[in-house]
């Protein structure tokens, strides 16, 4: 049985005929409704509920501080904030030993993690796994762990040099103990950014280059990793940021005074007070978060290392 060939269309002859006399083909046009884009009703109504899951409360919260029955607007628990007792002093003891976690978290992880990524791979996964180990540590067990050291200095080390040392770290001006502690809980997340970071970036290229053009190790990793490294050390500052700002159960098990510990001992005194002062220090950490997303997002200045100059034959 012969094969049958199939009929062309009147689209099939009219192309065939525009490509004999040497003239393009016309295309056909499409309709009017496969030319308009798709409304996107549902990113839509996903963002209008994320926005309301995070914004009623907070607008029902500031209701709450400057409406008072039989008064109402004022804004007295505002405007008593600066006086409040320990306010202030609150306030930079937090943002101190923010500061000082995030120096300390990145001086720890960023030379390990990139020591590691050009010298030894293979012990990328057991540094990983002691990174991680913090997750699954329990708080309330991390801070048994520093009250049961702690006891070692009155008990054990009172003739050392070491019992001044175990004095001073538990300082109330400023406790380097809580510097320590929320180091290890960051360390999962400054680990998680900064790994991201090095894994978009061709770290041994980058270093053979600066190294065979004459950069000594502290230029290298000053001048041309970290730069490339600009977003994710911004992330690392975020997260360390928002964690030391808003724990309470180490200082508060340690007898310490930060900031999230001075807002619940007002909480049952002043309750318009203590919420005031909840929405006043998430406006003031969404406000150093943005400083820090806007600086690992911020272009500068291209660096590189200058070529060795040679001499013209």
């Amino acid at each position: 049985m012969a094969a049958m060939t199939p009929t062309p269309t009147r689209n099939t002859v009219e192309a065939l005929e525009a490509a004999a006399a040497g003239k393009p083909a016309a295309t056909p046009a499409r309709s009017p409704r496969a030319s308009r884009p798709r409304p996107r009703v549902w990113r839509g109504a996903v963002l209008l509920l994320a926005g309301a899951y995070f914004l009623v409360p907070l607008v029902a919260s500031f209701v709450f501080t400057v409406h008072v029955p039989g008064q109402g607007v004022t804004f007295a628990a505002y405007t008593e904030l600066l006086a409040a007792d320990g306010f202030t002093e609150s306030l930079l003891l937090s943002l101190g030993l923010a500061a000082a976690t995030i120096a300390l978290s990145l001086l720890l992880a960023v030379p390990a993690l990139i020591g590691v990524r050009i010298g030894s791979p293979r012990l990328r996964p057991v540094v990983e796994v002691m990174c991680m180990l913090p997750l699954v540590v329990p708080p309330i067990a991390l801070v048994t762990g520093i009250t049961t050291v702690l006891r070692w200095g009155p008990e054990h080390l009172s003739r050392t040099p070491l019992y001044q040392t175990f004095l001073a770290v538990q300082d109330e001006r400023f406790p380097v103990v809580l510097v320590l502690a929320y180091t290890v809980l960051a360390l999962p997340f400054v680990y998680r950014s900064l790994d991201a970071g090095l894994r978009a970036v061709d770290v041994p290229t980058l270093v053979e280059a600066a190294r065979s053009c004459g950069a000594s190790w502290p230029y290298v990793v000053l001048r041309v990793l970290l730069p490339n490294l600009r977003a994710s050390l911004a992330g690392a500052a975020f997260l360390t940021l928002a964690l030391v700002l808003g724990e309470f159960t180490i200082a508060s098990l340690l007898g310490f005074r930060p900031f999230a510990v001075w807002i619940v001992s007002i909480s049952g005194a002043q309750a318009r007070m203590s919420v005031a002062v909840s929405i006043l220090s998430l406006l003031i950490t969404w406000l150093l978060l943005l400083v820090l997303s806007r600086a690992g997002t911020t272009p500068t200045a291209a660096t590189g290392v200058a070529p060795t100059s040679r001499k013209e034959s």
